[in-house]
């Protein structure tokens, strides 16, 4: 029995390709901006895992940062 696919929905699909690109842009700039030692980790890989999903950028945020001094 053949089940019938619904195509996706373009828009969505460029409305989630924009977000993602958002929330990793800013996430690259704030790991280019802070000292590696207030990172968890290299700079490299919290960028590919960054890259690689939007949850990657949820990780570093809530994992990879460390909290600076003066907090």
């Amino acid at each position: 029995m053949m089940m019938d696919r619904k195509k996706p929905n373009k828009l969505v699909l460029v409305l989630v390709g924009v977000i993602h690109l958002a929330v990793t842009s800013l996430t690259w700039r704030d790991i280019s901006r802070r000292p590696a030692n207030e990172i968890r980790g290299s700079k490299m890989l919290w960028r590919i895992i960054s890259g690689a999903n939007t949850g990657g950028s949820l990780a570093y945020i809530l994992v990879g940062r460390r909290r600076s001094p003066t907090q």
